[in-house]
């Protein structure tokens, strides 16, 4: 790290000791005779100096006779004051551009961040002159080298930071920055060389200097040193940058570092310099020279050329600007006055509009007012003039003025009258052609001012104009009387006056009929992400860095693409087909240094509000009235007053009434600018301060928003109560079902927590996070997810490092629903049962609770679905919604909805029906009550499957539609997945096939992508039955050959029996397959839920068997197969199922009755 020094005339560090002794200012301007005398240390003389009527111009000529008369008796006291009344006078005769020397001295008491551009201009052999000149001559040399560089920088509004004998350091941007730093920059190094030659050193000798220009983030304003030896440092590179290209570039040349050049744009023409190893720099620097001012028509066209940014949300005002223009055609004219803040797109809709009329007879005539050029009468029209004349610059007089003349014959009948007026405007010679002018300077003016008009209404009698007159808020007084003649008589002539100006510029034409005012507003958020979109080329960014741009950037065209711009240059992201996708970590996208400049100026015209403004960033782009009075290191008063200054200046906005008074930045980028400004230790300091505000004084902040306290402790380095406070808001969002937000929030605190001591207290606070991440990642990732896995086992690594017995339980739990969701059914077995005893033998009701749902489950997804409905039902009797209902944000469900919906699959498959339904509604009801969403999402989608099983697909697809809009607002993948899967088996039902198969498949792919595997087999199942309708059963019968696979593989044998049944019956379909084979297929089915105790699986298995009987007039057969079987039933009269195996025994008997009369 390199830094410079802010003073220092002289080697002895003068101008140090100048700004910490000698100027002391108050806030007025004036030196502070009692702050200066403090200083000194010698405070105690304040009375007398002020009794003596002694002010800033006295003190300057005190003597030691003047000390001893006033009654400083003390010899070290009077050294020490006319040492700093010496420095006093000295600062005197420096330039006027020196650093801190003119009307507002600024001594910054803390250091800050800023984005700076730094100049520094080196005198041409310097040594070579000292060597031939006298002392006394070089000398004086020196101080007009001084004085023409420091009125170079002063002219663009620099800062002389430091003379160095033959060197000169400024600073553009520091202690006030304009929005234009690096412009002024280049243009000052311009000036500056230009101003050193015409220098008259003595014996004839030719001066040249050269010019280095770097611009970069530096930290500005920090004090170092003791007593009078301290001195105001910039620490950063930049400095240094820029005064090794001063040893790159030429005599008489400005050489510009690459930041530099991005930030001039188009303004200059450069010639590359190449790349150059400098001393101090690792890599060789590219470098620019700086040719000279471009011939860009407008500052619009020097950023932007002919890649225009697209144009989107302006369609109302660009319709109002074609309106006004076809009243124009028909001989009506009409001014439109075009307001907005910078950045908003007033040149992009006139380049719109230009581009509109393309295709039109008329004639555009453009004026662009420019920030350096406010006291320069007329610029706009001189310099619109003089491009189309087509003056160039080795023309001699006599050409400028035929051409000038040329161009005067297209508009104006009388030339004669109006060339000399036009030529001394444009300070061509019109003498030799001409007679002199003979009028007083007023009455020329006037009449200058009428042919200019004259001559735009000419041009409108030949066609239809477009006058357009840029940032008006530039404007000099000259130019804005001419716009008065302008607005007033175009009423009736083809012309449309144009006139875009900044919201703080006042015009002064509304009063006319034929004026419309068009205030442009800002984009909204769609219509911000569709400009991001159209700057990308279509190709999609993540979401989270969409989202963040969007914010930011609060709807402003230049900002969007500014940032967007910025974005894209970094690493941030690779491209990956017709997508971005984050290369690394996203965190807190910065500011583009194209926008540093402007955001600073805007801060900076209210430096005595700073104070309050970095307080109000550091709490965020919204803040209290309250909050801020607390934190801020300042009185109420202070506060109050700054506040206003604030609103005034429209940085910040007030909202509510007192005493809910709350503030917000106007631009989220504004905030980011004032926060930015912040060095570590102040930022530090406040966030702190604002923490320890909340903690006292907001009680209800504390318990709604931990993740406010957690930020500012994380940005205090207040490590501990930091990776507290995100603990509990990770907490607070799982139980608002906010599982995005809870992820984030935990992982900043496991982030964090490797800052602390390895110690007990650590482990255990990571215990507590991994468990909460375990719990958010099963829902927002899905159960089976790699990242549920390593919290877990991290988790469970935890539990016995620590003998932790306690938090074992939902990391029990988290194994079981990893390995289980994985169909990883045995690893699943041995959690579970692990969970149920340690539970047992420690008496804890809550686990046991668990312990037996899980038991339930796992034992039915295995096919042992009487034992499943034991453990499911004993887990419910142990259930208390008093005591238990927190439980579901501890173990990712809530037991008892969990316990319910797979109990009502259980008792379906044992041959319950009623009861099936009566617990899945049950399931439901209870897990909308309970308002958590991965529970919901859990009942719907067990419902889900019973109402498939049911055969009723109205219920399925309503439940799958609600199923899918959770999944969708919640971020659940596993869910959506799922719900797709029974959605597209509904469309089957309705006889949309092809949109059945593919939504069935399309959820099929998000399901198992989340590393899930329990389910597939009923999944592909699903599939079979809708390519079986669509005349595909032999791709059906594949997949369920797939299914039955996987069933073995895995264990799931709850569907086992269905599989097998399905098989037969598309077997018995097959001409290729034997008919024997599908009959052994539905025996086997039959066999196999009978061990299961599955009594309707047994049943529909022994239908399908006992269908192929009456086939085979085994009438006989049929009675034996169902009627056992429909005798067990005791519910369900009315199900399909049921009724379909009556009406084969109905038909069975008939057959056989009808055989045994025949016989």
């Amino acid at each position: 790290m390199r830094s410079f020094l802010l003073g220092g005339v002289r080697p002895r560090d003068f101008w140090s000791m100048l700004k910490n002794l000698a100027l002391r200012v108050d806030g007025e301007g004036a030196m502070d005779i009692g702050a200066w005398l403090r200083d000194q240390g010698l405070g105690q003389y304040e009375g007398t100096f002020r009794q003596n009527d002694i002010d800033p111009e006295v003190l300057r000529h005190l003597t030691a006779e003047d000390l001893i008369g006033v009654g400083v008796a003390s010899v070290g006291h009077r050294r020490k004051l006319l040492a700093a009344i010496a420095a006093l006078r000295e600062v005197a005769e420096q330039p006027s551009g020196a650093a801190g020397f003119g009307a507002t001295p600024v001594i910054n008491p803390e250091a800050e961040r800023r984005q700076l551009t730094v100049m520094f201009v080196d005198l041409v052999e310097s040594t070579r002159l000292s060597s031939r000149l006298d002392p006394e001559e070089m000398g004086e040399l020196l101080r007009g080298y001084q004085r023409a560089v420091a009125g170079a920088i002063a002219r663009f509004e620099g800062h002389v930071a430091k003379y160095m004998g033959d060197g000169v350091l400024a600073y553009f941007g520091y202690p006030r920055a304009h929005e234009d730093e690096a412009e002024r920059a280049v243009r000052a190094g311009l000036a500056a060389i230009d101003a050193v030659r015409k220098l008259q050193p003595p014996h004839g000798e030719t001066l040249e200097a050269r010019v280095g220009i770097a611009t970069g983030l530096v930290v500005v304003g920090e004090l170092i040193g003791e007593g009078a030896a301290r001195e105001e440092t910039v620490i950063g590179e930049t400095p240094n940058l820029a005064a090794r290209l001063q040893s790159v570039a030429e005599p008489g040349a400005v050489v510009v570092a690459s930041a530099t050049r991005q930030l001039i744009g188009g303004l200059f023409d450069l010639a590359e310099l190449g790349f150059h190893p400098l001393k101090g720099f690792a890599a060789s620097i590219p470098a620019w020279r700086v040719l000279g001012e471009s011939s860009a028509e407008s500052r619009f066209e020097a950023f932007h050329g002919a890649s225009l940014t697209p144009l989107v949300g302006r369609e109302h005002d660009i319709g109002l600007l074609l309106k006004r223009w076809e009243a124009v055609k028909k001989g009506k004219g009409r001014v439109v006055l075009l307001a907005g803040e910078p950045g908003i797109g007033k040149s992009r809709l006139v380049r719109a509009l230009r581009r509109r009329l393309e295709g039109e007879p008329h004639t555009t005539v453009s004026h662009y007012c420019s920030p350096y050029h406010q006291t320069s009468p007329l610029y706009p029209v001189i310099r619109l003039l003089e491009r189309a004349a087509g003056f160039a610059a080795e023309d001699p007089p006599e050409v400028k003025l035929s051409k000038l003349e040329a161009l005067l014959t297209q508009s104006i009948e009388e030339v004669a009258d109006a060339a000399p007026l036009l030529a001394a405007l444009l300070s061509v010679p019109a003498d030799d052609r001409y007679q002199p002018l003979e009028l007083s300077p007023h009455r020329q003016k006037k009449r200058m001012l009428e042919v200019l008009v004259d001559q735009l209404i000419g041009l409108a009698a030949r066609q239809p104009i477009l006058a357009v007159y840029e940032d008006v808020h530039w404007a000099d007084p000259t130019s804005l009387e001419l716009l008065d003649l302008v607005v007033d008589r175009v009423q009736d002539s083809p012309v449309l006056v144009l006139i875009t100006f900044r919201t703080e510029f006042l015009p002064p034409w509304t009063r006319y009929p034929h004026v419309t005012v068009l205030t442009l507003s800002r984009l909204s958020r769609r219509q911000g992400a569709e400009m991001v979109d159209r700057l990308t080329g279509r190709r999609a960014l993540p979401t989270e860095v969409l989202d963040q741009i969007v914010a930011k950037t609060d709807g402003v065209p230049l900002f969007v693409e500014e940032l967007t711009r910025a974005i894209l240059e970094t690493s941030l992201l690779k491209a990956e087909g017709d997508h971005y996708a984050l290369a690394r970590p996203l965190s807190a996208i910065s500011i583009p240094a194209t926008l540093h400049e402007s955001l600073l100026a805007r801060l900076d015209r209210l430096a005595p509000a700073r104070e309050v403004m970095q307080v109000a960033a550091a709490i965020g782009r919204e803040f209290s009235h309250e909050l801020l009075v607390t934190a801020a290191p300042l009185q109420a008063s202070e506060v109050e007053e700054a506040l206003e200054d604030l609103i005034a200046s429209g940085l910040v906005f007030r909202h509510g009434t007192p005493p809910q008074l709350t503030y917000s930045f106007k631009h989220a980028l504004v905030r980011d600018a004032a926060y930015a400004t912040l060095v570590r230790t102040k930022r530090q300091r406040l966030h702190a301060a604002i923490a320890t505000a909340i903690e006292q004084r907001f009680p209800e902040m504390v318990q709604t928003q931990p993740e406010l306290l957690a930020q500012h402790y994380a940005e205090a380095g207040r490590l501990e109560p930091a990776v507290n406070y995100w603990l509990r808001a990770g907490q607070a969002e799982i139980a608002r079902s906010a599982t995005t937000e809870a992820i984030s929030h935990l992982t900043r605190g496991l982030e964090l927590l490797e800052g602390l001591p390895d110690d007990a207290a650590r482990l255990r606070k990571e215990l507590e996070l991994q468990v909460a991440l375990s719990v958010a990642l099963m829902t927002a990732k899905g159960w089976a997810a790699p990242e549920v896995g390593r919290a877990n086992a991290r988790a469970r690594n935890l539990c016995e490092r620590l003998g932790d017995k306690s938090r074992l339980f939902p990391v029990l739990y988290g194994d079981w629903v990893f390995h289980v969701v994985r169909a990883e059914l045995e690893a699943g077995r041995k959690a579970g049962e692990e969970l149920l005893r340690r539970a047992q033998e420690e008496r804890e009701v809550s686990a046991e609770i668990v312990g037996n749902r899980i038991a339930g489950t796992g034992a039915f997804l295995r096919g042992e679905i009487a034992n499943a409905r034991e453990y499911l039902e004993r887990s419910l009797a142990l259930y208390d919604p008093q005591q238990h209902r927190a439980l579901a944000f501890l173990f990712a469900q809530d037991p008892r909805v969990a316990g319910l919906s797979v109990l009502s699959l259980t008792l379906f498959a044992l041959g319950y029906p009623e009861q099936a339904q009566a617990r899945s509604n049950e399931a439901l009801a209870d897990a909308r009550e309970l308002s958590h969403s991965n529970t919901l999402g859990f009942a719907l989608l067990y419902g889900c499957i019973l109402s498939q099983l049911r055969g009723d697909w109205r219920e399925a697809r309503d439940r799958a539609g609600s199923l899918i809009t959770l999944a969708r607002a919640q971020g659940s993948p596993h869910f959506l997945g799922a719900g797709k899967i029974l959605q597209g088996w509904t469309l089957g039902q309705t006889g949309e096939l092809p949109a059945a198969s593919t939504k069935v498949q399309e959820g099929l792919a998000s399901w198992q992508m989340t590393g899930a595997r329990f389910l597939v087999p009923y999944f592909l199942s699903l599939l079979a039955r809708v390519e079986t309708q669509s005349a595909g059963a032999k791709r059906a019968l594949d997949l369920l050959t797939d299914a039955l696979q996987r069933a073995r593989e895995t264990g799931e044998r709850w569907f086992e029996a269905e599989l097998h049944r399905l098989t037969g019956e598309l077997m018995l379909q097959l001409p290729a397959f034997d008919r024997a084979e599908g009959e052994a297929r539905l025996q086997h089915a039959v066999e196999l839920a009978r061990g299961q105790g599955a009594d309707l699986w047994e049943l529909r298995a022994a239908t399908s068997l006992a269908r192929l009987r009456i086939g085979q007039n085994r009438f006989g057969d049929v009675h034996h197969l169902l009627a056992p079987l429909c005798g067990k039933f005791a519910e369900g009269f009315a199900t399909t199922d049921l009724q379909s195996a009556q009406r084969l025994l109905r038909e069975a008997a008939g057959f056989d009755g009808a055989i045994k009369s025949s016989d």
